[in-house]
């Protein structure tokens, strides 16, 4: 399987692998919506962001994408857990301040990692997403995702809240 880790671009919108460079720009991004974060597993509008990004996303073979449009950076995401001998692959831990939802940056970030998984040799794309969020839940479904099920109480976000998890995937040979 070939390496996740490499720049997309499609248009104006490019995931670049997260450096140390690019990082003070992704902090900017994350203070953009303060109320957002109560529903994610981690807080990265927190002075120690950094930190809690590099234990959440410190996973062998994790590969944590800033999200540009055009030159400005509008949110990030991941391909996490990685199992070639499994074929399979998570992408999440995806944030876009507000004025890049519902503008279809969202989709297309989503289609390039797909497509690029699926060019990798991985045959099963997966997203796991907190149940409160139905905005995503909305946009794996839009994308052709299916709900295999809902794991209940599964995780303890930062907030202390323990999250109903929604599970989604999508095959190789479904994606059309």
């Amino acid at each position: 399987m070939t390496d996740l880790r490499q720049e997309l671009t499609n248009g104006d919108i490019t995931l670049k692998p997260v450096t140390a460079a690019i990082y003070p720009a992704l902090k900017a991004t994350f203070a953009k919506d303060t109320e957002i974060w109560d529903i994610y597993p981690v807080n990265l509008n927190d002075p120690d962001a950094e930190a809690q990004l590099a234990a959440f996303h410190g996973g062998e073979g994790w590969t944590h994408f800033a999200v540009f449009r055009g030159e400005e950076v509008v949110g990030t995401t991941s391909y996490i857990h990685p199992s070639p001998e499994n074929g399979t692959v998570m992408i999440g831990g995806t944030y876009l301040q507000p004025d890049a939802r519902g503008c279809g940056i969202n989709a297309a970030m989503k289609r390039m990692m797909i497509e690029h998984a699926f060019a990798c040799g991985f045959w099963r794309v997966e997203f796991t997403v907190d149940t409160r969020n139905k905005r995503s839940m909305a946009a794996c479904e839009k994308l052709g995702f299916k709900l295999e099920g809902i794991m209940r109480r599964n995780r303890r976000t930062w907030t202390g809240y323990v999250r109903d998890t929604a599970c989604y995937a999508i095959l190789k040979e479904e994606w059309a």
